[in-house]
């Protein structure tokens, strides 16, 4: 930091099990890349090469060595995982992942009709030999998962064998934990609140306003995901309450600010 400012809220050192922040390549050169490492790397975590971009993009393995170089962990999105598994294609992409030194995997059914025991069995399988994340909720307009459901899902993956579980939004912030404008729904994130520990939770959150919402429910050390690319510095902004969204929420009561 540039200057130390008294109460600030504290963030854990990386690497670290909260207070993550996972951003989304849509398909960065490696230019780009390097800009992103040499800005941001201190305050991103996870970096995901969203949806199915890995295939087409060239110096894949250049970039991928690139972002662990800067102390990131790049992992496929769990649309790639999907587009294999759909064709029973897994051995494939086990060799997908080796060829690209991936050591995390995100496995997801947000598209295509995955048994939820075969997608356990998918998390159990590949968490002896990946860092797994397992994503739940749907990216279908009009498919609905019930609070029970969408609770049940997320214990019974980490029982499996995640990491960390990851509530759905898609890249829009209008699906899965939002309502249709955005909006955050309050039953279903308070039921999950309530049945998991936050922590083991990484919740989709593209939009400004839901970050400062979930920053403000949470704490500032909630795991956050699907960050622009250009917006992981304003994000921490937001955690470190340099950002009038969150100014005066975590300051002292001896300031005596109406909080």
């Amino acid at each position: 930091m540039n200057f130390i400012l008294p109460d600030m809220p504290e963030r854990p050192a990386k690497p670290r099990e909260n207070g993550l922040t996972m951003v989304m390549d849509k398909g960065l050169s490696i230019r780009e890349a390097e800009d992103l490492c040499e800005i941001s790397a201190p305050y991103c975590d996870l970096i995901k090469l969203g949806f199915g971009t890995s295939i087409i993009t060239n110096k894949l393995l250049e970039k991928i060595r690139l972002y662990k170089s800067a102390g990131l962990i790049p992992y496929f999105g769990g649309t790639l995982f999907e587009a294999f598994a759909v064709r029973d294609m897994m051995d494939d992409y086990r060799r997908y992942l080796d060829e690209f030194e991936m050591e995390m995997v995100e496995v997801s059914d947000g598209v295509m009709d995955l048994d939820h025991s075969l997608k356990c069995k998918y998390i159990t399988e590949l968490s002896k030999n990946y860092t797994v994340l397992s994503e739940v909720g749907t990216k279908l307009k009009g498919k609905e998962i019930s609070n029970d459901k969408w609770v049940s899902f997320m214990q019974t993956e980490l029982q499996a064998g995640a990491w960390k579980v990851i509530a759905e939004a898609r890249e829009s912030g209008n699906m899965g934990i939002y309502n249709d404008d955005g909006s955050a729904n309050f039953s279903l994130i308070l039921d999950i609140k309530k049945a998991l520990d936050p922590d083991l939770i990484l919740w989709e959150a593209p939009l400004k306003n839901q970050q400062v919402w979930f920053i403000k429910l949470l704490g500032p050390n909630v795991n956050l995901g699907n960050i622009a690319t250009n917006e992981i510095i304003s994000l921490e902004t937001l955690r470190l309450g340099l950002r009038g969204d969150t100014l005066l929420s975590f300051m002292p009561a001896r300031y005596n600010w109406d909080i």
